[in-house]
């Protein structure tokens, strides 16, 4: 168990490391930790001969469900509204012509079947929630418009669809069902049960967290997590998709109303990212570089095809009627990042005894590589070129650490007083500050001052101020730097 454990915390450490390099070398994190369990694995440098496929999709599955669950939370309903059919569209008809077009193009231009090509195309046709958060959020992309909100929706509720897919076409191909078009029922019901479960459970969230007065403060984070868990096995348990009930869930309970809301949702952020590091690893470690060798040809045939062809015509036909610009519709089509979800899929042939089914996982390895490599390093340059990009402002930091809740509609914001400014070595009651602006706390050489008219303002001093508006701080800032009072 010791050496597991060190095994283990070795990788971990090893792969936040390296991600500590990934904005200087503009790499995205994901294809560092894939490369971490590369390494490590049985033809890397570790060693470590794991190829238990079933442990693997284990994980995978408990994993996404969090990083599902993270996404949800951080996802602002009144931003994700105006694009909610856009969104749907994506996620459901453009999944399935993403699906289609690959498997047909590979019919026609390799060995694969139909059948075959299809069960390919779907497990690579959905966009990976994991990939398009961390790489838009980590790098701070600024998008204009409701760019960012479509994607980010679009990528976390498209798994169904491809979930679906999967299992039909595995269903079809090992005779299972006798005709792909002889489970379409099941989608319906799984969609219908999974979304009332969402909205129930993320409802029942809210109540339950505002009500329930734990003892222990520590112990809400377990218990939101045990309430996740019960989400996704619940939908499952009645043949809903747990994917979706967990998505809608978290979506629910991140724009209402809960306490401990800033610290829990800062607990889920880092939790996804521990799911992702342990998902993204695991999947490396699955993989063995050797096979994917003489398969790099089909690889980069299926890439191209991916990238230039299936997703920006699937993403085209379902934005159709709604009259988005060219060059978002073509920014949407690139930012088609896949992660390790189709690596989770392509398990599921391998469990199923599916032939070729080594072959299609690790072409679905070699595709998303290329995705995250290609795809992921180039979104900020290709944000600029199709004039989707705008200046990302900075987080603010405060120098407490305050909880604002979601009702708190004024405006905090940081100043520093450098020695020459007019403030400096002036008391605030003879400043001539604005009526609408307050003086909330002054930090001073590590400690911090509640300020009051008689105070006096020093050089190097940091003033957390709050105002009713925008323009109503730039008035503030112009004061304490040069005097000017307009």
């Amino acid at each position: 168990m010791e050496a597991i454990l060190l095994v283990i915390a070795l990788l971990l450490l090893t792969g936040i490391i390296a991600s500590k390099t990934s904005g200087k070398l503009g790499v995205p994190v994901l294809a560092l930790f894939l490369a971490v369990g590369m390494l490590a694995g049985s033809e890397g440098l570790g060693g470590i001969n794991f190829d238990n496929a079933k442990m693997a999709q284990s994980l995978g599955i408990f994993a996404l469900t969090f990083i599902l669950f993270s996404g949800g939370l951080d996802t602002k309903w009144e931003m994700v509204r105006p694009v909610m059919w856009q969104g749907i569209m994506l996620s459901t008809f453009g999944v399935m012509i993403t699906a289609l077009t690959i498997g047909y193009l590979l019919y026609l231009l390799t060995e694969f079947t139909f059948s075959e090509g299809l069960l390919l195309g779907a497990i690579v046709s959905s966009t990976d929630a994991a990939a398009v958060f961390s790489i838009l959020r980590s790098k701070n992309i600024g998008l204009r418009g409701r760019l960012r909100p479509l994607l980010e929706f679009e990528s976390g509720s498209n798994d169904p669809m491809a979930f679906f897919l999967t299992i039909l076409m595995v269903s079809f191909i090992t005779g299972a069902s006798e005709s792909p078009w002889s489970i379409l029922p099941l989608f319906f019901q799984q969609m219908i049960i999974g979304g009332i479960l969402g909205i129930v459970m993320g409802k029942l969230m809210v109540w339950m967290i505002n009500k329930i007065k734990l003892e222990h403060d520590g112990l809400y984070p377990v218990f939101v997590m045990a309430l996740v868990l019960l989400t996704f096995s619940a939908s499952s348990l009645v043949n809903g998709n747990g994917f979706l009930a967990v998505y809608l869930a978290a979506l629910i309970l991140g724009n209402s109303k809960f306490i401990h809301k800033k610290s829990l949702m800062k607990f889920f952020d880092g939790q996804a990212w521990l799911m992702q590091i342990i998902m993204f690893i695991t999947l490396g470690l699955l993989v063995f570089p050797s096979r994917m060798v003489p398969l790099i040809g089909i690889g980069l045939l299926i890439s191209f095809i991916l990238i230039f062809i299936a997703r920006p015509l699937g993403v085209y036909l379902s934005l159709l009627p709604f009259k988005m610009k060219t060059r978002e519709v073509a920014f949407i089509s690139w930012v088609g990042l896949r992660g390790a979800v189709p690596i989770v899929f392509a398990t599921y042939p391998m469990l199923a005894n599916v032939e070729k089914s080594d072959i299609i996982f690790n072409i679905v390895f070699f595709v998303v590589l290329t995705s995250v490599l290609i795809q992921g390093t180039s979104i900020p340059l290709v944000a600029k070129w199709l004039k989707c990009y705008k200046p990302e402002r900075s987080v603010q930091r405060y120098p407490l650490e305050i909880e604002l809740t979601d009702s708190f509609k004024n405006i905090l914001r940081q100043i520093e007083i450098p020695e020459n400014a007019f403030a400096s070595g002036k008391s605030i009651v003879n400043l001539g500050f604005p009526r609408s602006s307050l003086i909330v706390i002054i930090e001073r050489n590590n400690q911090y001052i509640t300020p009051n008219g008689a105070s006096v303002i020093q050089g190097g001093d940091k003033l957390l101020i709050m105002t009713d508006k925008e323009t109503e701080l730039e008035k503030v800032r112009k004061l304490l730097l040069t005097g000017e009072n307009t």
